[in-house]
C-alpha cells in the first residue's frame, strides 16, 4: 500500500510518501500516478518557486518538508497535490492511504 502523510494544514509543510501499491492494474498505473504527481510537486517547489525543502528520494519513498516561510509560498501547489492524492485514494482505496499529521 502507498501511504501518504501530509504535514499540517493551512499551511501544509510537506509530505512523506512510502510504499508501493503492488497492484496489477495496467502495469501499476497507481504507483505511476502518485509518483508523477509527487515529482511534479517537488520539481515545482524546487525549480519554479526556488525553495529549498528538506527533500529525500529513495525507491518507494519521498520525503519533502518546508520551513514555515517557504510553506506559505508553496501552499497552492501543496493544496493541489493534496486534492489530487485524495481523489486517487477515492478511486483506489485498497492501494492508497492518506493521513494528515500536526506539525
Amino acid at each position: 500500500m502507498i501511504k501518504v502523510a501530509f504535514f499540517g494544514t493551512d499551511p501544509c509543510f510537506g509530505f512523506h510518501i512510502k510504499g508501493h501499491s503492488d497492484s496489477v492494474v495496467g502495469d501499476d498505473i497507481i504507483c505511476a500516478a502518485v509518483s508523477s504527481a509527487a515529482y511534479m510537486t517537488a520539481n515545482t517547489i524546487t525549480d519554479v518557486l526556488n525553495c529549498s525543502p528538506d527533500l529525500k528520494v529513495l525507491d518507494g519513498d519521498m520525503y519533502l518538508k518546508l520551513e514555515t516561510k517557504e510553506a506559505y509560498k508553496c501552499a497552492d501547489i501543496l493544496s493541489g497535490f493534496y486534492m489530487h492524492i485524495v481523489q486517487l485514494q477515492k478511486q483506489y482505496k485498497k492501494y492508497i492511504s492518506v493521513t494528515i499529521s500536526e506539525v
